[in-house]
């Protein structure tokens, strides 16, 4: 729905909420005009059920609102003197309709100094959770969100393994667009393998189905700091049509909305208003050579050829850190490794069974047909790419048949237009035209290991509202199941020179806060 759309749907449930409460207002000492005033309604329910004034925000945080919309219904039917398990059942089954019941029907009374504390230790259980979930839910979408590293395409700065916490305010946090889904979950529910979330993903009734009326448009609170060239960020993935990432083959496209898409992590080699270009596996930004910073290493696939014995993967790893899998790939016993660094490959060369290291790059001019813009007319592959024009919010370029390619994805699927070719005329909107105005900011994000990341030379741009946040610390770290990477525990992601751990002080911190806590309560108790 559209802001006004949903600005209406509002002032209906206003009405709706008013015409069921009215007489439970005069009840408890206030006027009935009061229940009918939007967002004043709410401070005064507050008022009635003894809960704070802030809690009226909780009921239009979506997500949030799903957990504290209930509490409410259930809280009313308190106040009023309906506390059996009953009564709390219809309350929630009835979606509140029940206060009907109550405002025309039922004969109560208004408590006003009711005990707000559950009778049960069981409900004191379900009080805690339920506000545990809500502080959770509130903290994991609007500030901080954990996220592990599932891949190595960013090899060497962050590994396969890492743990993460990924800030949502240094870019500004998003406003959840998906209004229906579990809290704290991205797409799945775990161990049900259910989606989380309430949406239609068939792409030919992504715009008639009911259930993506619900949606909100998008909506970013003000970040301290814009996404800079080289920085580390976690985005949707613009292109993603998949039910499950592990699976490049579905039965059908599956349509995802902004905020549900795959979640992935990448560098931001170029930023809008770029010129971007890709010259044998190097980038190249306005011409000039991309300069990473000194935590980032590019690798690179290369074809060795041993002299006689096969390589022992452990040792290759723990000699050289050549993480990624290598495997021989014909009868020669030729070896394929996917990623080896500048520094690793320096010091593998001279290995006493390497006869022979050839990279593994493809030719410019040679075609990918994997490889954005997927037209005929660009022979691009992975190691040679471009130049393109990174689009600027604001900014207006000429648009003919030899670049719409390039932004064709940009006019129709991520700013809404619609776009025809008639000839060699283009129409957007229905209207002649030659230029094109972008809506938006976007952004070029590519992995550090060039040839195992799946990255923008595959799906193009990606759109600032697909961006997710800043991973900005590294609280733990895992190699496989039982090999803990202790250095890299409470490390930063950003910065210069290697990345030092704090776990050690902040254990220090820790202890140290529990044992004054300790004798503060020990002090307490012999007064």
């Amino acid at each position: 729905m559209t802001w006004t759309q949903w600005f209406i749907f509002i002032l209906i449930i206003q009405v709706i909420h008013g015409l069921g409460t009215w007489k439970l207002y005069i009840k408890a000492g206030r006027q009935a005009w009061e229940a009918f005033i939007p967002v004043y309604n709410g401070i005064v329910l507050m008022k009635i059920i003894n809960r704070p004034w802030w809690w009226i925000i909780l009921l239009f945080l979506p997500i949030v609102n799903l957990i504290m919309l209930p509490v409410v219904w259930v809280e009313t039917a308190r106040s009023f003197g309906k506390n059996t398990t009953l009564d709390t059942v219809l309350a929630v089954i009835t979606l509140g309709f029940y206060n009907y019941y109550l405002n025309y029907v039922a004969d109560v009374n208004y408590i006003e100094n009711r005990s707000l504390h559950p009778n049960t230790s069981g409900g004191d259980w379900i009080s805690s959770i339920l506000f545990a979930i809500v502080a959770a839910t509130i903290v994991h979408t609007y500030f901080m969100q954990p996220f592990t590293i599932p891949s190595s395409s960013l090899e060497k700065s962050l590994l396969v393994g890492d743990f993460l916490f990924v800030s949502k305010f240094h870019y500004g946090a998003r406003v959840p667009m998906t209004t229906v889904g579990a809290p704290m979950v991205h797409d799945t529910i775990p161990g049900l393998n259910k989606k989380s979330y309430l949406f239609n993903d068939h792409f030919e009734e992504r715009k008639t189905s009911w259930k993506n009326k619900l949606q909100l448009p998008y909506l970013r609170f003000p970040g301290f700091e814009k996404i800079d060239r080289n920085e580390i960020v976690v985005f949707n993935q613009p292109a993603d049509t998949l039910k499950d990432m592990n699976v490049f083959k579905p039965d059908r496209n599956y349509y995802k909305p902004i905020d549900k898409k795959t979640n992935l992590v990448k560098r931001c080699v170029g930023v809008a208003g770029d010129s971007l270009e890709v010259r044998n596996g190097y980038v190249y930004i306005n011409g000039k050579k991309n300069e990473l910073p000194d935590r980032a290493h590019l690798q690179f696939s290369y074809l060795v050829q041993p002299k006689t014995n096969q390589f022992n993967p452990k040792f290759i790893k723990d000699r050289y850190d050549i993480t990624d899998g290598f495997g021989i790939m014909n009868s020669q016993n030729t070896y394929y490794f996917s990623a080896i660094s500048d520094e690793a490959l320096s010091k593998f060369k001279n290995h006493p069974n390497v006869a022979s290291i050839t990279p593994n790059k493809q030719e410019k001019g040679v075609r990918d047909s994997d490889i954005f813009p997927h037209d005929p007319n660009y022979n691009w592959n992975v190691d040679f790419f471009g130049p393109l024009y990174i689009p600027e919010e604001g900014k207006t370029i000429a648009i003919n048949l030899e670049v719409l390619p390039l932004y064709k994805r940009v006019i129709t699927e991520y700013e809404g237009n619609t776009l025809q070719v008639k000839g060699n005329q283009i129409l957007i909107n229905g209207e002649v035209t030659d230029t094109y105005t972008f809506k938006q900011n976007y952004y070029w994000m590519m992995g550090d290991n060039r040839h195992n990341s799946i990255d923008a030379r595959r799906w193009g741009f990606v759109p600032f509202d697909h961006v997710v946040g800043k991973p900005v610390f590294i609280w733990m770290s895992w190699d496989g199941i039982k090999n803990p990477r202790w250095e890299r525990f409470f490390t930063t992601v950003s910065g210069s020179g290697k990345a030092t751990s704090y776990l050690i002080p902040f254990l220090v911190l820790l202890f140290g806060w529990m044992g004054f806590n300790k004798w503060r309560q020990r002090k307490k108790v012999s007064k």
